[in-house]
């Protein structure tokens, strides 16, 4: 179960990075049009496979701290509450506006599209630290000492 809640977060965590620190400049570096489409079309194809790995990395964190005691037991709930925390900020902040900008796709965007946009990225940075610090504190717990001073494998 370690291996799976590790790799999972470390999967959403992964793609939420990735977004941050490449999607969003080159979204904020193109034409209002050609972002829009692309973000689209990501939000599109992104839908299965993010919400898929929230809900693994949710579930087996949550899984691990019910098997577990202790320490192992408070960062596994950790981990767990941080992606929870990644999923409702996806599903009511970041959803809402996806589908504003899906509108905006088939019309044009508001005048007020930049602010809107502003906060989407909030939204996404946010849920980028949250994934990022449930991957930290899972690799913490899964490859840090043991008790007994051994690490785990």
């Amino acid at each position: 179960m370690q291996g799976l809640s590790l790799l999972s977060t470390g999967l959403l965590a992964g793609a939420f990075g990735y977004g941050a620190a490449n999607l969003i400049p080159t979204f904020n570096s193109v034409p209002i049009g050609m972002r829009i489409d692309f973000h689209t079309e990501l939000m599109r194809m992104n839908g299965i496979t993010v919400q898929g790995a929230m809900a693994v990395s949710t579930l087996s964190s949550l899984t691990l701290a019910v098997l577990t005691r202790a320490r192992a037991r408070a960062l596994a709930g950790a981990a767990c509450t941080l992606t929870l925390v990644s999923f409702l900020i996806t599903r009511f902040g970041n959803v809402p506006i996806n589908g504003r900008i899906k509108q905006w796709a088939a019309t044009a965007p508001p005048t007020d599209h930049a602010e809107i946009l502003r906060r989407w990225e909030l939204f996404n940075n946010a849920r980028t630290l949250t994934a990022v610090a449930a991957f930290v504190i899972l690799a913490v717990l899964v490859l840090g000492p043991t008790a007994s001073g051994r690490r785990r494998v």
